[in-house]
């Protein structure tokens, strides 16, 4: 009973897959338990719109909220936090996925606030992810990204070498990931940089700079390993 029932909120969401038939009715039972709870948690969040279909999880803190655009179909996980302030904010499309422990920050600095984070539909963002916005940073639709992900779109400058680094200002530069990517678990982007379509980024990787459509990325600094060739440009 209770798989079935499962079953038919997963087909609401979009998820036309039947359940694993591993998965027993008292495994079930816990998940549905589960998404009940958030649920009441997504109507409380949604106070002017409760019949969007998104699971919010404990401790998910929104700062600035008036700045957040939210789509359907969210999943966002336990103990989340968004803090939205800035030109822009924090702009989520519909099913789009934020693993636990995650944190998205506008502006770093509120002296000088940041642009934008922007997640378009389909993105999955592993737990623990950290993404700065201060120079702006676009993820575009079904891009799919690992545990530990990080995006900074901000460098501090360091020419002086008598002056401290901390007081000698920051450079920013938008970041941009194109449209159905895969970026592995603790890669790290730098500011400026920009990922073609189709491309896939090892894990561990640190990226800097500009990287064509249907690239195999990887190392530190990240540089292509090969072309994925089955793909027309």
């Amino acid at each position: 009973m209770f798989k079935k029932i499962l079953e038919r909120l997963m087909s609401r969401r979009g998820k036309l897959n039947l359940l694993d038939s591993r998965v027993l009715e008292f495994d079930a039972f816990f998940i549905l338990n589960n998404l009940i709870l958030s649920g009441f948690r997504s109507v409380f969040f949604h106070f002017q719109n409760p019949m969007k279909l998104n699971v919010i999880g404990k401790g998910v803190s929104i700062i600035c909220k008036r700045k957040l655009v939210l789509g359907d179909k969210c999943i966002i996980g336990n103990h989340v936090s968004i803090s939205c302030l800035g030109d822009i904010g924090v702009v989520i499309g519909s099913s789009v996925s934020i693993g636990d422990f995650s944190k998205f920050v506008v502006s770093s600095d509120i002296t000088n606030l940041g642009a934008f984070i922007r997640i378009d539909d389909g993105v999955g963002i592993g737990e623990f992810a950290r993404i700065g916005g201060s120079g702006g940073v676009t993820i575009s639709k079904n891009t799919i990204i690992g545990q530990y992900f990080s995006c900074h779109p901000e460098n501090h400058i360091f020419s002086d070498p008598i002056k401290p680094i901390k007081e000698q200002g920051t450079i920013r530069a938008p970041i941009f990931i194109d449209e159905n990517c895969w970026i592995g678990a603790k890669v790290t982007i730098l500011a400026g940089s920009k990922i073609g379509r189709h491309s896939v980024v090892a894990a561990g990787s640190v990226v800097s700079g500009e990287f064509p459509p249907y690239s195999v990325i990887g190392g530190i600094p990240a540089k292509v390993i090969k072309e994925i060739k089955s793909c027309t440009l």
